[in-house]
């Protein structure tokens, strides 16, 4: 009998794991892949929106696309979830599901920072980054701030990435001498598993004349005075604010019980849940690895190896290992990589290669790469 696996998001971890048991076990498996949006858009491009280098349907792999053996897309919205049963029901129908895969990601709360909304941008979502490129190009002088604001976070290097992109993008237009930029973290340093990383981007704000601000939690904005006000009881002046908001697991996801202090709880293994049968991989979950795409994909690829033998019957399934490429952009065409590996050995590695345009090109095929391998066919 065909098992009905049911995959609630097609993002990083969706896409992977659905990718890999189309190749393993479409003759034993039937894949139901559910998103509310129309295509998958990485992540990174959303730097690609905020300096108009090129428009969100340009960059976007829509799912229409998608062509793999035993898997079927549904663009549906999720609006409750039974674990205990593994049903869903969406804003189109309802489904049963042998084996439930939940990997619907962070959502971002606005709300939950008095005056962000008001005072400040967002540039972690497609619409966020693409309202931003007409703000910057308006902007002429004055203080900007990237601001984390709350943790966990999505894309640690992102803030950074931001405010070096923004001094290229703000030189080019001959403006910079009129712009200072910092960045405010709850952090000591930009990339805490890897001391070269952080060095090279501390050199980098150096030698570019950007300022770190460590340790620093901001609580609100004041619009009408353009502060950011911190735990601390300090403020920061700014006439532009760029946000990093606070991440929480999705309504329905908090709804449906299968979350606990804010995320999901997963056997850091597996990625199984307290409930039978149901998994959890990516943003969503509790797991020890920072909230990345590259580390929803290691875990997809740890559910499918654990999927896989339970379909089969055998084999020695992998455990999750939290490992995966982490690529920073340093502006002028340069970019570095982190390689993280948090599970695997007895305490994180992360070596890391200098920003060269070789790991420039090596990004794109990252990118190339992951298109053929999740849309294509085998």
């Amino acid at each position: 009998m065909m098992k009905k696996i049911l995959i609630l998001g097609a993002g990083f971890g969706g896409l992977e794991l659905a990718s890999r048991l189309s190749k393993s076990v479409s003759d034993q498996a039937q894949v139901t892949l559910i998103d509310k949006n129309d295509g998958f858009v990485f992540g990174f491009s959303k730097f690609e929106f905020m300096f108009g280098r090129a428009t969100p349907p340009e960059v976007t792999l829509y799912y229409r696309d998608l062509t793999k053996p035993g898997v079927e897309f549904r663009q549906e919205m999720v609006v409750s979830i039974d674990p205990a049963q593994r049903r869903v029901e969406t804003d189109k129908g309802s489904y049963e599901a042998d084996i439930l895969v939940v990997a619907l990601g962070a959502d971002y709360d606005i709300d939950s920072t008095p005056g962000l909304s008001e005072g400040g941008h967002e540039f972690y979502t497609v619409e966020g980054a693409a309202a931003l490129r007409d703000v910057l190009r308006s902007f002429k002088a004055g203080v900007i701030v990237v601001g984390v604001i709350g943790q966990p976070f999505k894309c640690p290097p992102a803030p950074c990435e931001a405010a070096m992109l923004l001094d290229e993008y703000f030189l080019e237009r001959g403006v910079r001498s009129d712009i200072e930029i910092s960045v405010v973290s709850q952090w000591a340093v930009p990339i805490p598993p890897s001391p070269d990383a952080s060095k090279a981007i501390f050199d980098r704000f150096n030698e570019r004349g950007i300022s770190w601000v460590s340790e620093t939690v901001i609580t609100s904005l004041d619009p009408d005075r353009k502060l950011a006000m911190t735990q601390a009881g300090g403020t920061i002046p700014y006439d532009l604010f760029l946000a990093v908001p606070v991440h929480r697991v999705p309504e329905v996801v908090e709804e449906s019980g299968l979350s606990e202090d804010g995320w999901i709880p997963v056997d850091k293994r597996n990625l199984s849940t307290k409930f039978d049968n149901v998994f959890a991989i990516g943003d969503v979950t509790s797991a020890p690895v920072p909230k990345a795409g590259v580390f929803a994909e290691s875990a997809a690829r740890a559910v499918a190896d654990q999927l896989v033998a339970q379909i089969r019957r055998g084999g020695s399934p992998a455990p999750f290992d939290g490992s995966g490429p982490c690529y920073i952009e340093f502006g002028d065409d340069q970019v570095g990589r982190v390689d993280v590996d948090f599970l695997s050995g007895p305490t994180p590695t992360a070596p890391y290669a200098q920003p060269s345009v070789e790991v420039a090109a090596e990004k794109r095929e990252f990118a190339s790469v992951r298109y053929h391998r999740w849309f294509r066919p085998a």
